[in-house]
């Protein structure tokens, strides 16, 4: 799927797989999903980072608040990385990129590698012909291109002796402000963005949380957030 192309489209046919954090803009695109295909299937993927409690706690509320008869259960998949991670600040909350920080400051290596490997593999072996994802037009990253989708796509395919999942980026054009907006009929309060949670409470202070924040008040939305640090909200 380019970014020009429907979506959801009109009327498909085949099961979709979603690959899901529990973030604004995975939420969405899974809720739009569960209206328009037969079956959709969302896939979570446990890495180690330290948010993924809190992460989990919200796309579990999130889920249940948008049942459909199409969406089926959870898919958690675990891809371990601390090993490989070290003392990152992903694993161990030491420099956490602030709101402040710039735009590129959270970048994991390797992040899509390790989230992508298992979900195309998990979709090859369930007979799922596609696998959605929400990368968004300002997403900085050499790991959110479609060469790189594809290439994985097409790397894990001839690993299976079979013909590619298609990767859909349906949101590759948009802003955080234009999914927000598309989004406003589905519960986002049980939506999370946070790398630094105080329990299961988002931060209000990291790189993730003044995204969040910055897209509510560009959209001319209330944030529905609760954050463990209210203070001043800034946007990047």
């Amino acid at each position: 799927m380019t970014p020009t192309d429907a979506w959801p489209p009109p009327r498909p046919d085949a099961p979709l797989a979603v690959l899901v954090s529990g973030g604004l803009d995975s939420a969405v695109l899974l809720a739009e999903a569960a209206w328009a295909y037969p079956a959709v299937v969302p896939v979570y993927v446990r890495v180690g980072m330290l948010w993924e409690d809190a992460e989990r706690a919200h796309l579990d509320r999130f889920l249940a608040a948008v049942r459909t008869p199409a969406l089926r259960p959870l898919v958690e998949l675990a891809q371990p990385a601390a090993d490989l991670y070290g003392g990152h600040w992903s694993v161990t909350g030491t420099d956490v990129p602030s709101a402040t920080a710039a735009h590129d400051a959270d970048f994991l290596p390797g992040r899509n590698v390790l989230l992508f490997a298992k979900p195309l593999l998990w979709c090859h072996l369930h007979g799922v012909p596609e696998l959605a994802t929400a990368p968004l037009g300002t997403n900085p990253f050499p790991d959110a291109t479609p060469a790189f989708y594809d290439g994985l796509a097409a790397v894990v395919a001839r690993g299976m002796n079979l013909p590619p999942v298609r990767v859909l980026r349906p949101y590759a054009k948009l802003t955080k402000t234009d999914v927000l907006r598309r989004g406003l009929r589905f519960p986002l309060e049980f939506t999370f963005s946070c790398v630094r949670p105080a329990g299961h409470v988002p931060c209000g202070e990291c790189i993730k949380c003044g995204e969040r924040q910055a897209g509510f008040r560009a959209a001319g939305v209330p944030d529905p957030t609760r954050y463990a640090t209210e203070g001043d909200r800034c946007s990047r």
